[in-house]
């Protein structure tokens, strides 16, 4: 991490140890930062600081405290450089090489490098990072500041580095690379490197580095990983730092995959590359951060939404892999049974209402929206949407994108929209009582609403409006239709098989195994990453309020009422659609069963 110092610690130029209190007097709020940390992370007993403290006094000269414990042989350089560095604010980096830039070297007069033993590493807008042994140095700092112009940022870094970089800084950088090298050299072995090269968006360029240039293996190897993401059809990348380890993972299918594990000591390396990709500040590491990365994979668009987090060992990323052309599938081909989609189309065609799709994170909410949106008349009808984010481009509909920390809030924006003249109007979700009462008033006062509820099934809706404040004979008269949904694993196409059920299995189907005689598996090939499931499709159940219902609601909203009308007038649940889809040979009961618990 790189952290801003903390100048109320500042002291004389290069000395900046407290001296230490009273022998014998041990309480934790009076001692210096450094003997504080020491003890707090257990390197030393309070015993061994006290006697280090007294060492300290008896000197008879301001002694700094770091010098007598190495003295002492309680601690060696490097533990005490980490402290140093914690108790000043500032970062303890290992191998600075790794986040070493060559353009930065010249910015810092030579004669002030080798006497102060200081190297620039990058420029991140108008701060230059500099390592140094001495971080308590603030003099230096000063000193590097009105030589560049630059604000400096110092962080610690064992001085044999420091000094290796001073001596060689094109060898040390090519040191660290070499790993990369080998690994990207196996990863392209034998495929052609144009596969995995990005067409993106220009980015900024740093000091003594090109983000455009695709040469450099850290560069390729980000390349590698986001290029083959898309490729297996991955939904998020993780790249997660470990205890000395580095693993990057892939969500396929609802699932986390392995895929490599790169040299931890290319985590920073990596980690910049990405941030520079997403336009976010590569210097900060203290706090997450969000950003975008728009590039074109094989010409195709593709969106990734970017998330870093602080952690015990080092940033994590994880990319949101957003395919442009896949939020836009159409209805016929998320997984509708054929009446089920004739049945919602008629409920998307009502000239007024509201419309819900529910369901937990990750169910395809989104995706059935858009495609809902694909199928109006864009040139005929004002179509506009808000989102959080905006997820892809529509052609012809309007799409705001809210920003709390602005204040424009799902409320605000939908309150703004209806001042726009529409005809229909998708909220990415209904969050809070304000933007569900303004939702209904649309949906009753001529225009359609699309948008979408955390429930569990399509009946607990209801009963979500009305917690929210949305009165009973409102939603009676407002709500057109709810739909239901989950994503499911489809059976591999490559190595599906049949087989005979066995009794155990044909019970659970229950009334719809009656005479089933076979089902479908995968035996698992490479496609499917040998688990015998390859793509997802969604499992369904549509509530459409028919005049009983509607007086339930209005009248008596109980939700055992209401679920007592559904199942008199015949209303198919999630597990009923899912048993069809097993029985189809499209997934498995295993599937059905995980995704109908949640």
């Amino acid at each position: 991490m790189i952290a801003p110092r903390d100048d109320q610690n500042r002291g004389p130029a290069g000395k900046c140890d407290e001296p230490g209190p009273r022998p014998g007097h041990l309480e934790l709020a009076t001692l210096p930062p450094l003997g504080q940390i020491l003890v707090e992370d257990g390197t030393l007993t309070a015993d061994q600081l006290r006697q280090a403290l007294a060492a300290q006094v008896r000197g008879g000269q301001r002694m700094l405290l770091g010098e007598v414990l190495i003295q002492m042989g309680l601690v060696d350089k490097t533990v005490l450089l980490q402290a140093v560095a914690k108790s000043r604010g500032t970062d303890f980096v290992d191998d600075p090489a790794a986040m070493f830039e060559e353009g930065a070297m010249a910015l810092v007069p030579e004669s002030i490098r080798r006497e102060h033993r200081v190297c620039p590493l990058f420029l991140a807008g108008n701060e230059l990072i500099v390592a140094t042994a001495d971080p308590q140095n603030y003099f230096v700092e000063e000193l590097i500041a009105r030589e560049t112009g630059f604000r400096v940022r110092f962080v610690a870094s064992p001085d044999e580095r420091i000094d290796a970089l001073l001596s060689d800084p094109t060898r040390a950088a090519e040191n660290v690379n070499k790993q990369a090298e080998e690994l990207v050299a196996d990863l392209f072995d034998g495929a052609d490197e144009n596969d995995y090269q990005l067409q993106e968006k220009a980015v900024e360029e740093m000091v003594g580095f090109d983000a455009t240039d695709d040469v450099g293996p850290v560069v390729k190897l980000v390349n590698f990983i986001i290029c083959s993401a898309a490729a297996e059809g991955a939904s998020d990348i993780h790249i997660e730092p470990d205890d000395g380890k580095l693993r990057v993972r892939y969500r396929i299918d609802g699932v986390l995959f392995h895929k490599l594990s790169p040299p931890y000591r290319m985590h920073a390396a990596i980690s910049s590359r990405v941030k520079i990709m997403a336009h976010l500040d590569i210097s900060e590491r203290r706090v997450p951060q969000d950003g975008e990365i728009s590039v074109r994979v094989k010409g195709k668009p593709i969106d990734l939404r970017v998330s870093t987090l602080p952690g015990k060992f080092g940033e994590k990323i994880v990319m949101r892999i957003v395919d442009v052309s896949a939020a836009k599938l159409g209805l016929e081909r998320l997984g509708f049974r054929p009446q089920m989609l004739e049945r919602f189309r008629r409920v998307i065609d009502e000239p007024y209402g509201i419309v819900l799709v529910t369901g937990p994170t990750g169910s395809g909410k989104s995706t059935t929206l858009y495609s809902a949106l694909g199928t109006f008349d864009t040139v005929s009808y004002n179509v506009s949407t808000v989102e959080d984010p905006v997820e892809a481009n529509l052609e012809g509909v309007h799409q705001a994108q809210v920003s709390p920390k602005a204040g424009f809030t799902f409320s605000g924006a939908l309150r703004a929209l209806l001042r726009q003249d529409p005809d229909i109007i998708m909220v990415g979700e209904i969050r809070d009582g304000e933007t569900a009462q303004i939702a209904v008033q649309a949906a009753l006062t001529g225009h359609m609403v699309l948008s979408t509820l955390h429930t569990n099934d399509a009946p607990s809706a209801i009963t979500r409006l009305q917690n929210l404040g949305v009165e009973p004979f409102l939603v009676a008269a407002s709500l057109k239709g709810v739909l239901a949904q989950r994503l499911v694993r489809r059976i591999c196409s490559q190595c599906k098989q049949e087989f005979e059920p066995d009794a155990q299995q044909l019970s659970s189907l229950g009334e719809h195994g009656n005479g089933v005689t076979r089902l479908w598996k995968g035996t698992g090939c490479r496609k499917c990453h040998e688990t015998g499931l390859s793509g997802r499709l969604g499992v369904y159940e549509l509530m459409v309020p028919d005049e009983a219902l509607v007086d339930v609601i209005s009248t008596d909203p109980d939700p055992a009422k209401i679920r007592e009308t559904l199942r008199k007038g015949g209303f198919e649940g999630l597990w009923d659609d899912g048993v069809r889809k097993v029985l189809d040979g499209l997934t498995t009961i295993e599937e059905i069963y995980g995704a109908c618990r949640r």
